[in-house]
């Protein structure tokens, strides 16, 4: 059984407020953006009868089925590990369910409100006695480590990060709604500004954001009756190479995003490519999760899309990062460092509008849509979207 064309992603929402300023409490978040992604898709909330996320929370599916008075409750389910690592896998597990006749209808989502939970970023998740008491403490240690090494050892120029930075802040000069619009970037204010955990400068590093992103999958042929512009499930994969955990810091694929297991010829990106049928060259769009700079080169340079070592310099330059005539157009709406961040789902949201055509920095004929979950991460997934056409 293959995932590729059985689902499709029918409605959408995003919703972000500056941390710490939500009106409401995260409950209050993910429900109103289910209700506007129902509204998108022209469905009613009570006929969900699924819910998937990760990262942890406290909206678990039976909660928010009680709270929107669903029909029934058939599939609820949380990805486990990795943090943003798990974004493109909660989707993912929702095609499953849709594509095996678990449910009929379901939502993958993501709140936060920070406020309530505490800072996102300091020693949550897999943060132990391994790291804390050397003071690696954040992502931004871990990321840092690895980030290090692909520069000095593997020979990734230090311009592939920055133009992905800049790639999204001018993307985010198109979009209203994005935390950069109107604060542009260029790279006398990049490289001026202050390091946070080198090579990291502080536009390396993503925002943070109180908000909730929702995204309602169902068959293909129930799309197809809806009538509403569909971004269809090609391919989904999550995973990490044997012996790849951020806990052992000696894993060989050091400089990897954990996308790929350079030792087999294996791996998340690998098992993506063949499931959906695509190759790397003929995706026309990518939203790679940048919890920093770094990171998100390594998963394009996992994923295929860039070479690794020097000849990274050749396919990241700012023109061929930027839409609409960019030949590796990246993260078109600012992405989770000039737009926003609700733990990277909000890039899922921009992989959808691509393909709908929606998007404030449009690609030309955009067929295939990549969304990379959060790279570096014990565990981290992909998911790639496609139009009508590609079936």
């Amino acid at each position: 059984m293959s995932l590729r064309g059985t689902t499709a992603i029918v409605g959408v929402a995003d919703i972000h407020h500056p941390r710490g300023k939500a009106p409401v409490g995260e409950r209050e978040l993910v429900l109103q953006a289910i209700l506007e992604a129902c509204a998108d898709a022209g469905i009613s909330p009570r006929d969900i009868d699924g819910f998937t996320s990760y990262a942890g929370g406290d909206n678990s599916g039976p909660v928010l089925a009680a709270d929107l008075g669903v029909r029934e409750l058939r599939w609820s389910s949380m990805v486990w590990g990795g943090g943003g690592g798990g974004a493109a896998a909660a989707i993912g597990a929702a095609a499953a369910a849709v594509a095996t006749g678990q449910a009929e209808c379901v939502v993958a989502f993501r709140g936060m409100s920070q406020r309530e939970t505490g800072r996102l970023g300091y020693a949550k998740y897999y943060f132990d006695n391994n790291y804390l008491p050397h003071g690696v403490a954040t992502p931004a240690h871990v990321c840092a480590l690895r980030t290090q090494r692909m520069l000095e050892h593997d020979g990734v120029p230090r311009s592939a990060m920055r133009n992905l930075v800049l790639a999204a802040y001018q993307h985010a000069q198109n979009n209203p709604g994005a935390a950069g619009y109107g604060k542009p970037l260029d790279e006398a204010g990049y490289d001026a500004s202050p390091f946070i955990v080198e090579p990291f400068h502080l536009f390396d590093c993503s925002r943070e954001n109180d908000g909730a992103v929702a995204l309602i999958v169902v068959s293909a042929e129930r799309a197809r009756a809806l009538g509403r512009p569909a971004a269809y499930v090609l391919g989904a994969a999550q995973g990490a190479p044997g012996g790849y955990s951020a806990q052992n810091e000696n894993d060989e694929p050091y400089t990897s995003a954990g996308f790929a297991d350079s030792s087999s010829g294996t791996g998340v990106a690998s098992r993506l490519w063949a499931q959906a049928r695509v190759k790397p060259a003929e995706v026309d769009v990518v939203q790679v999760y940048e919890n920093f700079s770094g990171p998100a080169v390594a998963s394009l340079i996992d994923h295929g899309l860039c070479p690794p070592g020097p000849a990274a310099a050749e396919v990241m330059t700012l023109e061929n990062l930027t839409a609409p005539g960019g030949s590796l157009p990246v993260n078109t709406s600012g992405g989770n460092i000039a737009d926003s961040f609700v733990n990277g789902m909000g890039l899922a949201v921009e992989a959808v509008r691509q393909i709908r055509g929606t998007s404030t920095n449009q690609v030309d004929r955009a067929d295939t849509s990549l969304f990379i979950g959060g790279p570096m991460a014990p565990l981290v997934s992909s998911v790639l979207l496609g139009s009508e056409q590609t079936l």
